[in-house]
């Protein structure tokens, strides 16, 4: 007889909590041999909701003991089930585990070899296939989970990688990308939808940013060729004005070739440092010459310095010139020496030439002042003012004295105005014919 089990039980709506697997007291336990029994012949029975059902026989021993052994049978597999329920439950075994016992019990009752609760251990069977479908869910939930994380992860990923885009820090840009995209790799995969567009998105940036970074060292690969040449070039002409004595120009010209330097385009910064050892080198060695030859002009123009100030102050006790012939004579004498005398300092050159100018100055100041005193015409004409003014003087004296002898009170006023305005212009022209004396 086919001992009938009962169907999968219903999977509850919400994962039953673990029981704990406490052993039940050995008072309270059912023996398996209570479920069975042995003839005499040594045929072996075991007893279920549809009567007894041989499970087979015993050739030795006792009946007892031949109940014995079939029970064994059933406690060896109920202990199996049972455990790994149990361990299911603690999350000791994983599904499979359970599904494999769940088989093999299964394919033990249909056709039983063994003494005991057989109905128990069908039910057994159906809690191992609830716990399975409760850690399928769990499992189904957390896989669930775990994608929705690994894209909202992906999402966070792309969201950086786009902000990423537009950043000039090249370097650290690039290793930032490089360590997005390892991150990338070790997310479990999700929806594959979304992943796609995300992907997309992040894959975008990354060109957007390679792109860019190629074509910034791109141009300034292009940039370094143009930079070779001109500071090249400009190399090229420091370096031949480097043996120049020309000293005020090639100055000049340095000045001029450092300003196109700063103008012209930059290299890599190791070329621009060779590049502008070479450059100032060749200036050190034409400043180098100059500066010796400076050193030595300036040695010498200290001495000129002290042989002009002493001429300078022999000129300037020239003034005030008392006697213009011996004062012209010693001027001259101090014009040769001071030509003589050599350069000066540049700071000191203004000063000590204007000194000299203004003695220059008052001697030129008196000989023509001297000049206008001796001019013929113009002492002539001084003199003849002179003449007419008492001429004209000595006539309103006389028409002041016959307006007085008439009476005339009016008349004689104003002859006595005309009078004393005549002797003032008079007295003017009396002085400017004094400065001819």
């Amino acid at each position: 007889m086919t001992i009938p089990t009962p169907g999968p039980r219903p999977v509850p709506s919400a994962p039953t909590p673990a029981a704990p697997a406490v052993a039940a007291p050995v008072a309270e336990q059912v023996p398996s041999t209570s479920f069975g029994r042995a003839d005499a012949d040594g045929t072996v029975w075991v007893t279920t909701a549809d009567g007894d059902v041989k499970v087979g026989q015993y050739a030795a021993g006792t009946p007892d003991e031949g109940l014995a052994f079939f029970a064994r049978k059933y406690d060896d597999l109920a202990v199996e089930a049972t455990l790994v329920l149990t361990r299911m439950r603690d999350g000791r075994a994983p599904v499979e585990s359970g599904a494999a016992v769940a088989t093999k019990v299964r394919e033990a009752l249909v056709e039983p070899t063994m003494v005991g609760d057989l109905a128990g251990l069908a039910a057994t069977c159906d809690d191992i296939d609830t716990e399975i479908e409760v850690q399928k869910r769990r499992k189904s939930e957390a896989k669930a989970a775990a994608r929705a994380e690994a894209v909202a992860k992906r999402e966070r990923l792309v969201v950086e990688a786009e902000s990423l885009v537009g950043s000039t820090q090249w370097k650290p840009t690039g290793e930032r990308f490089r360590q997005l995209l390892e991150d990338w790799k070790t997310l479990p995969h999700g929806d594959r939808s979304s992943e796609q567009a995300l992907w997309k998105r992040f894959s975008a940036a990354r060109s957007a940013f390679d792109k860019a970074r190629r074509t910034h060292f791109s141009k300034l690969e292009a940039q370094r060729g143009e930079a070779t040449v001109a500071k090249e070039a400009l190399i090229a002409e420091a370096e031949k004005l480097s043996l120049s004595v020309e000293w005020g120009p090639t100055t000049s010209a340095y000045r001029a070739l450092t300003d196109r330097w700063k103008a012209a385009p930059r290299g890599g910064r190791k070329d621009e440092d060779a590049w502008w050892a070479r450059f100032r080198a060749a200036q050190d060695t034409f400043f180098e010459a100059r500066n010796a030859v400076t050193a030595e002009r300036d040695s010498e123009q200290q001495g000129n310095l002290a042989a002009k100030q002493a001429l300078l102050a022999e000129a300037q006790a020239l003034v005030p010139v008392t006697d213009l012939e011996a004062a012209t004579k010693a001027l001259r004498s101090i014009q040769q020496r001071w030509e003589a005398a050599g350069a000066v300092p540049r700071n000191d050159r203004d000063r000590l030439e204007g000194g000299l100018r203004k003695v220059e100055e008052s001697l030129r100041a008196a000989e023509g002042d001297r000049w206008r005193r001796t001019d013929p015409a113009k002492r002539a004409f001084a003199e003849n003012t002179v003449e007419k003014f008492e001429a004209a003087l000595a006539k309103m004296q006389a028409q002041q004295a016959a307006a007085e002898a008439k009476g005339d009170a009016a008349a004689a006023a104003k002859a006595a105005e005309s009078v004393a305005g005549m002797r003032e212009l008079l007295a003017a022209a009396q002085r400017s014919l004094a400065e001819y004396s």
